[in-house]
């Protein structure tokens, strides 16, 4: 037997996955109306879902999906509302 070490290859610098990105600008986490209803309706479905799976019911489990595309929609239709992010119903008036 060998007794050299062995040691995993290194990358070479500057070929990171996150290498261009731009750090200087927060990207922020959604903090929205929009997205928050967006979440909570989308968890309710995954919730319905999940106890559809559990007592073997097709309809039931169906319908869970259809609440989860519901979520979607009614989150795209409140940020289009300008309930998301940066939205102009979310603008301070300064009063």
């Amino acid at each position: 037997m060998s007794k050299a070490t062995v040691s995993a290859p290194k990358p070479a610098a500057g070929t990171g996955v996150y290498d261009g990105v731009d750090h200087s600008e927060p990207t922020g986490h959604g903090n929205s109306p929009a997205a928050w209803t967006t979440v909570f309706v989308m968890l309710l479905g995954a919730l319905v879902m999940a106890i559809a799976f559990v007592i073997a019911n097709t309809p039931i489990f169906i319908a869970g999906g259809v609440v989860m595309v519901i979520g979607l929609l009614v989150g795209f239709g409140m940020r289009k509302a300008g309930y998301g992010v940066g939205g102009s119903k979310l603008k301070n008036s300064g009063h």
